[in-house]
């Protein structure tokens, strides 16, 4: 079990739209996967075709330590992956966890008990650094950077550069960077063009080859609750997705050869 938290300091990144695809993209190419909402808006549970507002279990439940993870997974039927859903109760944790013991470790000791369920647990993690967001960091093996090319974007990525390695030093040594995406991407942008050259240049291992541009499908599949190939596969998102999926498994994998479910 590899566990991924997707994760930026700065909103609007694309976070949860790369979340909830690569889930779907991994299971569409035949792998178990296990997709965490640690945000309170629940937009990831949303998008995966899941009610919010009718959950009688949640990861704030497993958080709290009222429920177990396996009474809070729920299937999204959309997306052919199980979800550990979240609603408006998860900003609570952060309260009722000050004082806990191992309150950072929470989700990683959740997890241990599923190691053998799934290939990939992905970690929609908040855009702060919250303790809902170490929780993810804690428990994750590598972390995706979803960005933008825009201005701030570099000022941004180097900031959580920093934290990365706070939390290897302090909290989880295995903890590396899976790789950075770029998200949101319009190639008539010169301004988006240049950041990306300095991508390239600066971080050209850690770069992924795929890009994800600026899609209408893909901001209007959430809304659907259905992932991007369950709401239009032949879509520029939906390709690049599974283009994604395809590249991060071959990281891994390198002669792994693998076929769509």
């Amino acid at each position: 079990m590899r566990v991924l938290a997707i994760a930026n300091q700065k909103g609007g990144v694309g976070k949860t739209t790369t979340a909830v695809n690569l889930a779907a993209s991994l299971a569409h190419l035949g792998k178990k996967v296990l997709l965490v909402d640690l945000d309170p808006q629940g937009n990831a549970t949303m998008g995966a075709g899941v009610d919010k507002a009718r959950l009688a279990h949640s990861i704030y439940s497993v958080l709290i330590g009222e429920s177990t993870a396996a009474d809070a997974v729920k299937v999204s039927e959309s997306g052919g992956f199980d979800i550990l859903p979240a609603n408006r109760d998860l900003a609570g944790a952060e309260v009722e966890l000050v004082d806990a013991d191992a309150r950072e470790s929470r989700l990683k000791d959740a997890l241990a008990h599923h190691a053998d369920d799934y290939d990939f647990v992905i970690l929609d993690c908040p855009p702060a650094l919250n303790l809902l967001t170490l929780n993810g960091l804690v428990a994750a093996d590598a972390v995706m950077i979803p960005m933008q090319c825009e201005y701030y974007a570099l000022e941004g990525l180097s900031d959580l550069v920093n934290t990365l390695k706070r939390i290897k030093q302090g909290l989880n040594r295995k903890i590396e960077i899976e790789g950075l995406l770029r998200t949101m991407f319009d190639p008539r942008s010169t301004l988006a063009q240049q950041v990306s050259d300095q991508l390239v240049k600066h971080f050209t291992s850690k770069l992924y080859h795929t890009v994800i541009p600026r899609n209408v499908r893909l901001a209007e599949a959430p809304s659907y609750g259905r992932p991007i190939l369950a709401y239009d596969k032949t879509s520029k998102g939906a390709q690049a997705y599974l283009q994604l999926a395809e590249e991060m498994l071959a990281r891994h994998n390198p002669v792994e050869t693998v076929q769509p479910v």
